[in-house]
């Protein structure tokens, strides 16, 4: 049950609600401009993209969606992704998008987990769908792959064409803000990713809170090429330009050729970047009459305020927290290196090994409380065990991440307790690549951890202890790695396999990943140790 003084800021409101409200207060006023390379793009006004909305909802209905029904969301950076989330808002069904990389197994398991009724998707995944989420009664293809034409043979039949959804406009429900709307895959230190359920409060809170923290206004100009299904490309980025009433810029996803001409283009003044994304700029020439006064990043660097000329914001977040925990405080002097300060609509603590809460100077681990439902997700979807362990006994969500708490009150990012690797802004679990390593014939004990690496900030290494009959080399390795590839979206496959007669050891047995990533640090290249 969610706090009814918190909802009280959301009485009569949810996502539609939000869309309507801006499509009668900006009508003609450019709400996305889809902008696949330089030269090409397409607009839509706020009124117009709410009229598609609305047509599209109706052609769900008509597919007999209802309100808690799940559809499966398989897509790259696209208008047909906007739309068919606010679609499924509009309905009341539960949107859920996944990761454009994911490979043929994780998608069966998103689609029964969560027991999806049908599916969207492009052509070039249509296949993968049909064949791996054999419980979808329909699924629509779009016309192209994210702005590229399909190719041969991977066409939509004329019955799955996206364009076969719009109908009549569907009648608009009561708005419930604590209603379900998406789902999320996060990965984390289990095997399998874990679904976050989001709530229309929950958007709304980071639609409200994103837009305040950012200073964005209806001039603003949203530069968004962050994969919309994460959650700094929707909920950082998309839903707060709508609350300001600001355009968004779309792009499928990160070029560094295309980046700036878009940009220039349509005259952008706002973006989110990753750390990845960032350095790959800061390495390239910036145009001198660049429009953009502002971009949230993972760290406040100045030497990138310098190189770019504008004002940058660190940030930290989690698809769990729906919205910025900690940001830059625009009214106040930035750390070097820090992501922020704490955010004024969470509770914040950081404490030691022993639940002590630490002094500014001293390292520990991040908590996070919030409302689940309003100003963090609700639950992990049809996990009710890993929704309790997530939280401690006084109510605040264990992050797993460890900060350093500065004199000033800035945090700054230290390390992952959680046993997590950051390929390019992408979260990998260790363990989920650990259970499929370990499913091969051969491999007696698995450990993955993570590699500095010069383009992606790390990648995963593999450690194997291989069983007394089996053969370690060349031969089992590459077992290992199209194992890996088969099962796993590209992102988390082990960039190496390093095979030990054992492993260095803490406490009772315990494999040091500690001491493991010492080793994988020693063996990178060295322009990624620099």
């Amino acid at each position: 049950m969610i706090r009814s003084d918190t909802l009280l800021q959301f009485t009569g409101q949810d996502l539609p609600t939000l869309l309507d409200r801006k499509a009668a207060e900006r009508g003609n006023h450019p709400l996305l401009i889809w902008a696949p390379e330089p030269g090409v793009s397409r607009t839509w006004s706020y009124a117009q993209f709410a009229d598609q909305v609305a047509r599209l909802a109706g052609g769900l209905q008509a597919r007999g969606i209802r309100a808690g029904d799940r559809i499966l969301m398989h897509l790259e950076n696209c208008p047909e992704f906007l739309l068919t989330y606010f679609a499924c808002a509009y309905v009341g069904a539960i949107c859920v998008p996944t990761n454009a990389m994911a490979v043929g197994p994780e998608l069966a398991y998103f689609a029964e987990l969560t027991g999806a009724r049908g599916a969207v998707t492009q052509p070039r995944f249509a296949d993968k769908i049909r064949t791996h989420c054999r419980g979808l009664e329909w699924v629509a293809v779009t016309d192209d792959d994210a702005g590229q034409a399909p190719e041969a043979g991977t066409a939509p039949h004329a019955d799955e064409r996206y364009a076969s959804l719009f109908a009549s406009p569907a009648p608009r429900r009561a708005p419930n803000a604590s209603a379900p709307l998406s789902v999320l895959f996060t990965s984390g230190t289990t095997s399998r990713p874990k679904g976050v359920l989001w709530t229309h409060a929950n958007v709304l809170w980071a639609a409200r809170l994103g837009a305040m923290q950012q200073s964005l206004r209806s001039d603003d100009i949203f530069h968004v090429f962050l994969p919309l299904f994460h959650v700094v490309g929707l909920s950082w980025s998309v839903f707060p330009a709508i609350w300001a009433g600001a355009s968004i810029v779309l792009q499928p996803r990160f070029s560094a050729s295309r980046y700036w001409p878009v940009a220039l283009e349509h005259r952008s003044t706002v973006g989110s970047h990753v750390i990845f994304s960032a350095n790959v700029l800061a390495g390239m020439p910036v145009p001198p009459r660049h429009h953009f006064r502002q971009w949230c990043n993972a760290l406040w660097l100045p030497e990138h305020e310098a190189y770019f000329g504008m004002r940058m914001m660190g940030a930290w977040g989690m698809t769990e927290m729906v919205a910025q925990g900690i940001v830059t405080d625009p009214w106040s002097p930035p750390r070097p290196g820090a992501i922020g300060r704490a955010s004024v609509g969470y509770g914040v603590r950081i404490v030691d090994e022993h639940g002590r809460d630490c002094k500014p100077g001293e390292r520990g681990l991040l908590l996070i409380r919030g409302v689940p439902g309003v100003t963090i997700f609700a639950e992990y979807f049809g996990n009710a065990e890993a929704t309790r362990d997530a939280f401690d006994d006084d109510g605040y969500f264990k992050t797993g991440d460890s900060v350093l708490l500065h004199e000033d009150g800035c945090i700054q990012f230290g390390d992952r307790a959680k046993d997590l690797i950051k390929v390019g802004g992408e979260g990998v679990s260790a363990a989920e690549i650990e259970r499929v390593v370990r499913t091969v014939e051969g491999v007696a004990e698995a450990a993955v951890v993570a590699r500095p690496d010069s383009a992606y900030g790390e990648v995963p290494v593999a450690f194997i202890r291989t069983a007394a009959d089996a053969k370690p080399g060349p031969a089992l390795a590459e077992t290992i790695i199209e194992t890996c590839r088969r099962e796993l979206a590209k992102y988390k496959v082990p960039r190496d396999v390093v095979f030990v007669d054992d492993f260095p050891r803490i406490g009772v047995g315990k494999i040091s990943k500690a001491k493991l990533r010492e080793m994988a640090a020693a063996s990178a290249p060295a322009q990624a140790k620099r």
